[in-house]
């Protein structure tokens, strides 16, 4: 009798506690490339789309800085997308493109991925280069009484850009993959939950190990 109220207890704690934490880890706001590589000519123009992923929270408002290489990329125009009513921008020459979004009214929020914005590039010379979004500066605001940050850093995506015949990679420490995991709270915020994200199946596991042996004593 004792065996299989410790078995009921064991599933029980699955079902109602560790399932859910879970399912939290894996819902987490971040932002993404519509591509994750891109080739282009020498002279050449691309677009890529920047997109945002509200996870399981609903926004009001992202602040998005993406950061390039200006010796190989050149921004030269940004396309508002349709995910937030208002969209604006700002391109910057030495390797920042900024764009924000927020709703119009207070009341309303943003709960489904999609479009924020279409960047178009220009290749300046052949080399390699990359597209990441710069976690120190970007924001993805809730819409609750806090305004809070809920961005996950380490969610977060890059492309990667071949000009021309490629070759001379990008040295830029701000475009880098390790943009997304700085040392500011943020990122540190990031670095657990995806310490989180592993180990929650893993005690999945282990508990249905015990309750598979506890069946068979």
């Amino acid at each position: 009798m004792k065996k299989y109220l410790l078995i009921k207890i064991l599933s029980l704690a699955i079902l109602f506690i560790v399932l859910p934490i879970f399912i939290g880890t894996v819902s987490a706001a971040s932002l993404k490339f519509d591509k994750t590589t891109v080739s282009t000519t020498n002279g050449g123009t691309f677009q890529i789309a920047v997109t945002v992923d509200p996870g399981s929270d609903a926004l009001s408002s992202v602040d998005v800085y993406v950061s390039f290489d200006a010796v190989y990329l050149k921004a030269t125009v940004v396309t508002a997308g349709s995910l937030f009513p208002t969209v604006s921008n700002d391109i910057s020459t030495s390797g920042k493109v900024y764009i924000a979004g927020l709703v119009n009214d207070p009341a309303s929020s943003i709960s489904t991925a999609g479009t924020l914005a279409t960047i178009t590039f220009q290749g300046l010379k052949d080399g390699s280069a990359t597209l990441s979004f710069d976690c120190n500066t970007s924001k993805i605001i809730k819409n609750d009484i806090n305004a809070s940050n809920v961005i996950t850093c380490l969610q977060n995506g890059t492309s990667a850009v071949t000009i021309g015949s490629g070759g001379g990679n990008s040295a830029n420490p701000t475009i880098a993959p390790a943009a997304n995991t700085g040392a500011s709270e943020l990122p540190q915020s990031g670095i657990f939950d995806n310490v989180v994200k592993f180990a929650v199946p893993g005690a999945v596991l282990f508990l249905l190990g015990v309750i598979a042996k506890l069946m068979l004593i």
